[in-house]
């Protein structure tokens, strides 16, 4: 407690209020259940039979199967029915898969964001360097539970007995390893991880470490191997966001086809969609290098760091083109 002191109270409240208003208020719940997405009413039996001209079959035992179920409803196809539409209650969601888990997911992320800013006030208020930043824990914690998620979804595909989906996951996967590898390879001039210097400073303090134990330490060959463990690691969450990643193009193919008399709303999703990719480019030194870092703050010396902003700017972008009035 004396450790961490107004973080750890904050946190703490947070975890309460998280589970004590989830079953009252849930943001993730009213995002799809605000009345902004429709689902079509499926039609009776009734009226199926009103619009093929048939009559209302009635029950007889020698029309039943063994199982005792009815035989199915044959209507044809050029039939004219109007589906009605009606918006997606809580009771709707509730039938959909993951619908729970994808709730819990989304109410965390709210709740470690509110954590998150008030941890960067805190920072900028008090001096509180030499405390643990239990914001950034919770940022760590949302990205762990959103990759179990994912996970989970993954492992259905695997399961079913078409390959199909299986297939694409382990294509996705390997060409992420190719991808990854290939940017372990360019030189610290031009990508700005900071991997070099991180290095540098671990296997200093390693090898000195291990000499004084009596082990011998070969630098080349650990660097090599965690190396290799980030693009492991890399091909498996582009392996998880494969079936993800073609959602949101499907998605964002039919948002821009809904919103053809939108020009406003069009550049938003457009922008919305390329955000991921411009918080990329970030990291490439000659643009974040000469562009970026020359922008300062009239009374910080310091330079602008343009993730956070490209990261917020995406974010309600987002937001908007998901509240935008489907037609």
């Amino acid at each position: 407690m004396a450790l961490m002191g107004v973080q750890l109270v904050v946190s703490l409240l947070a975890v309460s209020v998280m589970q004590r208003m989830a079953p009252h208020l849930s943001f993730a719940r009213w995002l799809l259940c605000n009345g902004s997405l429709f689902r079509f009413k499926h039609p009776s039996e009734g009226e199926l039979c009103a619009l093929a001209g048939k009559q209302m079959p009635k029950p007889n035992r020698r029309d039943r199967r063994q199982n005792g179920e009815n035989k199915p409803l044959t209507v044809p196809k050029d039939i004219d029915l109007h589906l009605e539409a009606t918006p997606v209650g809580v009771l709707d969601a509730l039938v959909l898969r993951f619908f729970l888990e994808y709730q819990w997911l989304v109410d965390f992320a709210v709740y470690a964001s509110g954590v998150y800013l008030f941890t960067e006030g805190y920072y900028c208020v008090a001096d509180a360097s030499k405390e643990v930043n239990i914001g950034a824990i919770w940022c760590v914690l949302t990205i762990l539970f959103s990759l179990r998620t994912l996970y989970t979804l993954m492992s259905h595909y695997f399961q079913s007995e078409e390959g199909g989906e299986r297939s694409v996951c382990l294509a996705f996967g390997f060409l992420y390893l190719l991808v990854a590898m290939l940017v372990l390879v360019v030189r610290e001039d031009y990508l700005e991880f900071g991997l070099e210097p991180g290095f540098a400073n671990l296997f200093d303090n390693l090898e000195a470490f291990a000499r004084q134990q009596g082990y011998e330490w070969s630098v080349p060959v650990t660097k090599l191997t965690v190396k290799l463990a980030l693009a492991a690691i890399s091909a498996f969450i582009g392996a998880l966001l494969a079936f993800p990643g073609l959602r949101l193009a499907q998605t964002h193919l039919d948002s821009i086809k809904f919103n053809e008399d939108r020009p406003i709303i069009k550049m938003l999703l457009h922008v919305s969609f390329l955000s991921p990719l411009l918080v990329l480019m970030m990291w490439v030194k000659p643009i974040a290098g000469t562009s970026w870092q020359t922008l300062r703050w009239e009374r910080r010396p310091s330079p602008l760091s343009p993730v956070p902003s490209l990261v917020v700017y995406g974010s309600g972008l987002w937001w908007r083109s998901a509240r935008c009035d489907w037609p």
